[in-house]
């Protein structure tokens, strides 16, 4: 069976990127500038799970060459990309330890952001950012961190799945609606993909998972509201595809790996 899908494909950061000096490199220099900035860690970089009696992490970012820098800030997304910080958030050497800096004008920019147990779990990610003495602004790294929320995880359901048609004589191309109802205790947040695969007549599969929207982008998805947990994709069937009777295998997986439970719905092409 061929069929056309609209997909979006979301790549997830895993590891700390830094960028460091200038931002061009010349084959035979005339001379070497002094770059406005030269970032050695951030912080942080591995795991951080949620505390109740504190719910403070540290956010940091070292220099070993600062001279230029007028200020520092960072944003933070959680692992849906939701943006944490409404307006930029500030990370300062002053050797204030309530701020998470304990040394002044030692090149340590650091700044403590309350995090939730109501975030999801998952990869966050920190945009760091500085502002030199002409006052221009360049982001200098990129950090990642694993998140837990330090809830007990309970696996996504799924329901109410539809195939519209699900039977059809196929002269002429046509396209079909899908969809089904996910949904999760711990938050929709955390909810990381719906999707399908597809089982040809004669059971073999290519296990292409076939990712759902919530978006309520009805001309591309067909979805019709977006964010109330009817996850849809509309996909098209030509003459072409083989007939017979196809399986479509719903399920929904969490930000901890956890699966749902498994819907087969059948689709006759005729």
């Amino acid at each position: 069976m061929k069929i056309k899908i609209y997909v979006f494909l979301s790549i997830c950061l895993i590891s700390i990127s830094i960028f460091v000096g200038c931002e061009q490199e010349y084959d035979n220099p005339i001379e070497s500038p002094i770059p406005d900035y030269q970032v050695t860690s951030v912080l942080p970089s591995d795991t951080v799970r949620y505390i109740s009696e504190d719910s403070l992490v540290t956010i940091q970012i070292s220099f070993s060459s600062f001279t230029n820098i007028q200020s520092v800030y960072c944003d933070i997304y959680a692992a849906d990309n939701s943006k944490l910080n409404s307006s930029p958030f500030a990370l300062l050497d002053n050797g204030i330890l309530s701020n998470g800096d304990s040394t002044a004008n030692d090149g340590i920019f650091s700044n403590k952001f309350p995090l939730s147990t109501y975030y999801p779990n998952g990869t966050y990610s920190i945009k760091y950012y500085t502002i030199n003495k002409s006052d221009l602004t360049k982001q200098v790294a990129l950090g990642t961190f694993i998140y837990n929320n330090g809830q007990p995880n309970v696996a996504p359901v799924i329901s109410n799945d539809i195939v519209n048609p699900d039977s059809a004589v196929v002269t002429a191309p046509i396209v079909i609606l899908t969809s089904v109802k996910a949904t999760d205790q711990n938050g929709p947040r955390d909810i990381e993909r719906v999707y399908f695969v597809v089982y040809r007549p004669n059971g073999t599969t290519n296990n292409n998972q076939n990712l759902m929207f919530d978006d309520g982008d009805i001309d591309v998805h067909g979805d019709q509201v977006a964010g109330d947990g009817i996850f849809s994709l509309l996909i098209q069937i030509t003459p072409q595809n083989t007939k017979g009777n196809y399986r479509f295998e719903f399920a929904s997986r969490d930000r901890s790996g956890e699966i749902s439970n498994i819907i087969n719905h059948s689709v006759v092409i005729q």
